[in-house]
């Protein structure tokens, strides 16, 4: 029997918190500050974090060990299940030549990479989000921003910054359902307070990104279009939250938003386009010569040219995006959802089941949802398939490129096992439960320090729902004990968690490995940390006055 303890250091919350941030400060610093390899600080923090689990929360080695493995497990099935097949199904499209044709389309919509950052991985990276979210929108996007000519540091930057507002309603707004079920408060009132706090961040990511891509220049020459850009999602994300459904709401403020955009861009265009910086992509496709088939090579470097692409060309390219827009949408309609969910099954992780909280009960991460059949990665593989048919590829040549894609991500897999290891030891120990409570009782700067719990639980874990899980109630509890509205504070943390999920080791381990950066996850850490702290400090900024009299109208 493990009973958790918030106090083991001197019965002092305060002294167990700061003791508790030890393997985080281990993580950051080897990761940010010493450049070591993200999977080498990863199971150094995992080292730390078990070592303080045993030696000063009193957690048994064997409950140690077995929240580790746990965690490890979570990391690579849901999460690297999501991520293996999305970047299978852009390996096959690089195979065949099809993001040659992808790039050239792409530019005639824009061929300044300025636009096509805001449009890919801020627009089309939030429908991603919607439909799928668990890192998805950073492993397609930045390789699609590659395709259209970014060099591979700054695709895996820009999709990072772009996954910001559209997290707390990712995954038909799973975050927020399950913040409800824990809370008791009802999703809709959730839901519309957290469109009340997250489309502020909408009007500034479109500007930062066109900042990241070039500048102060960049923003001076494009910020018309990045304000239509981040306008409608802003709208549309408050409107559809507030008054149409909390589930929709990515998918209605992206459509959108790319609506909004490509219409502007008929009508207006930069007078002095950023064209493309590393012609023809990061990544040389792989092409046919690999598989020594003189046809299918002569076909990719056609596609590869940059002559005229076919009709048909032109939608192979776009068929595995518009095949997974079509998959995760189908699997929301509630015949085949519920087929899916039969494909759900929820145990307690062996080792853990005499684990319990303060009240005497089980905590929620100490049970495993092997969820096979609806998961994203499992919906990703069956485009995948799909997408075998639409653009003709051979069993062989698919399972080749599968292959390659598992030995092109092995270290980013290692990373994120290590990574959510570490939540889980520090969850279940207690250790993170020891820093949320001890930052939940400033009292009357509550409302301030509120979004920072929520940023910290998706630092750690990688995902706004992880977050939610683990501090949504304390969120409340410190509300009604501050005497602050608990339906704010609860969305905060939601709110304030989507500005983590930049700079969580989980997510920079996804987004360096998609573009071929292994090992360099420290230097895609220090370009996204000040954003990170900047953006939660507006979001700060914004739950505080909301909590006074100045803002106290927007409080649902």
């Amino acid at each position: 029997m493990y009973k958790q303890v918030l106090d083991p250091v001197g019965d002092s919350l305060f002294a167990s918190a700061l003791v508790a941030m030890i393997p985080l400060a281990t993580l950051f610093i080897l990761l940010g500050g010493l450049k070591l390899r993200a999977h080498i600080a990863g199971l150094a923090a995992l080292a730390v974090s078990m070592v303080i689990a045993i030696v000063v929360w009193g957690m048994p080695f064997g409950t140690t060990v077995a929240a580790a493995t746990e965690g490890a497990a979570f990391g690579l099935f849901p999460i690297m299940w999501i991520v293996w097949n999305a970047i299978w199904i852009y390996n096959m499209t690089v195979d065949t030549g099809h993001f040659a044709v992808l790039r050239r389309s792409f530019a005639t919509i824009s061929d300044d990479q300025r636009i096509q950052a805001v449009i890919i991985a801020f627009c089309f990276g939030a429908l991603l989000e919607a439909l799928a979210g668990f890192g998805t929108p950073v492993a397609i996007t930045a390789v699609m921003l590659i395709a259209v000519g970014f060099k591979p540091m700054k695709a895996a930057a820009v999709a990072l910054v772009a996954n910001t507002a559209p997290v707390a309603f990712g995954a038909i707004a799973i975050p927020i359902v399950t913040l409800a079920g824990l809370t008791d408060i009802p999703k809709e009132d959730l839901g519309a307070m957290v469109g009340r706090q997250t489309p502020l961040l909408a009007l500034f990511v479109p500007l930062i990104l066109v900042g990241m891509v070039d500048g102060a220049r960049g923003v001076r020459a494009v910020w018309p279009a990045a304000l239509v850009g981040g306008v409608t999602f802003a709208v549309g994300q408050f409107v559809c939250s507030n008054y149409i459904s909390v589930e929709l709401t990515d998918i209605f403020a992206s459509l959108l938003s790319v609506a909004a955009m490509v219409g502007f861009l008929r009508v207006w265009q930069p007078g002095d386009p950023l064209l493309v910086e590393n012609e023809g992509g990061g990544r040389p496709a792989i092409a046919g010569a690999a598989a020594h088939d003189a046809a299918h090579e002569a076909t990719v470097r056609r596609r590869e040219g940059h002559g005229k692409d076919s009709p048909r060309e032109v939608f192979e390219a776009y068929a595995p995006y518009l095949i997974i827009i079509v998959i995760f949408a189908l699997a929301q309609v509630g015949p085949i959802k519920d087929f899916l969910a039969n494909g759900a099954h929820k145990f307690t992780w062996p080792g853990l089941g005499e684990v319990t909280n303060a009240d005497g009960e089980p905590p929620s991460a100490v049970t495993y949802n092997f969820n096979w059949l609806p998961a994203a990665g499992t919906l990703l593989l069956i485009c995948g398939l799909i997408t075998m048919a639409v653009l003709r590829i051979s069993p062989g040549r698919a399972l080749r490129s599968y292959v390659a894609t598992l030995n092109q991500l092995k270290w980013a897999t290692l990373t994120v096992a290590a990574v959510l290891g570490l939540a889980y030891v520090m969850n279940i120990s207690a250790q993170t439960l020891s820093i949320g409570t001890w930052i939940a009782g400033a009292g009357g700067v509550l409302a301030f320090l509120s979004p920072i719990i929520g940023w910290l639980g998706v630092a750690v874990t990688g995902s706004d729902t992880s977050s939610n899980s683990l501090f949504g109630v304390l969120q409340v509890t410190a509300a009604k004990e501050a005497g602050l509205d608990q339906t704010l504070l609860a969305a905060a943390n939601s709110s304030g968690g989507v500005l983590g999920k930049m700079i969580s080791p989980q997510n920079l381990a996804i987004g360096a490995a998609a573009v071929g950066l292994d090992g360099e996850e420290g230097e895609l850490f220090r370009r996204v940390f000040g954003w990170s702290v900047a953006l939660l400090l507006v979001m700060c900024v914004l739950v505080y006055l909301q909590s006074t009299a100045v803002l106290s109208w927007m409080v649902v």
